[in-house]
């Protein structure tokens, strides 16, 4: 298959994918956002900057999980409500960014979108992470997530960006839906991943 059909095959794909998972899951985003606006009030979707394909940034949406700081540098850690480490526990919380895949923003599969001033602090090598769509999962989510340090997580993407294929995102699928039945890696030690800068606007699980 040539590049061009490929990205064309992977991009129906996407749409399809993410235009079922509306539909199937309407009832459920729809209950989620109820409870966010109930508990925490507006707004009910976080929007953060993040970098895309080629170094595009857009505007990635999640359901918000943090109450607003009751002090100034309150730590995220007494901000995360219950209901918002439920929905990061059971990734609840990524729901909204089917409408990210649905701009051609996102991909299914591929790398998790990261910051700018993460993505400042590329090697050239790592920058070769920028080469396909951010995903809403991937290689890395499944083999560590947030308990894998930030260079580990970056050649585990460029691996998967390597060896891509239909064969390797339907394990990557397959180990998707068993981590929502199993979480695990949802936070790193101590919520900290070394060897880039802290996300410094909350909100800032992967």
């Amino acid at each position: 298959m040539s590049p061009a059909a490929e990205g064309r095959w992977r991009r129906g794909t996407d749409v399809l994918l993410a235009v079922t998972a509306l539909v199937l899951l309407a009832p459920l985003i729809v209950a989620v956002a109820g409870l966010i606006r109930w508990r925490l009030g507006s707004p009910v979707l976080f929007r953060q900057r993040r970098v895309g394909l080629r170094g595009k940034e857009f505007l990635i949406l999640k359901f918000r999980t943090m109450c607003e700081p009751a002090r100034p540098g309150q730590p995220d850690s007494e901000r995360c409500t219950g209901l918002g480490r439920f929905l990061r526990r059971t990734s609840m919380d990524e729901l909204p960014q089917l409408v990210n895949i649905l701009r051609a923003e996102m991909s299914v599969i591929g790398p998790r979108p990261t910051l700018p001033e993460q993505v400042r602090r590329y090697n050239r090598e790592q920058l070769g992470r920028l080469a396909v769509r951010p995903g809403l999962t991937g290689w890395a989510q499944v083999l560590g997530r947030n308990s894998l340090s930030w260079p580990e997580r970056i050649m585990l993407d460029l691996w998967y960006i390597e060896h891509r294929g239909w064969r390797l995102d339907l394990r990557i699928l397959l180990l998707t839906l068993a981590q929502l039945v199993r979480p695990r890696g949802v936070v790193g030690t101590g919520g900290v991943n070394p060897g880039f800068p802290l996300d410094r606007t909350g909100e800032n699980m992967l």
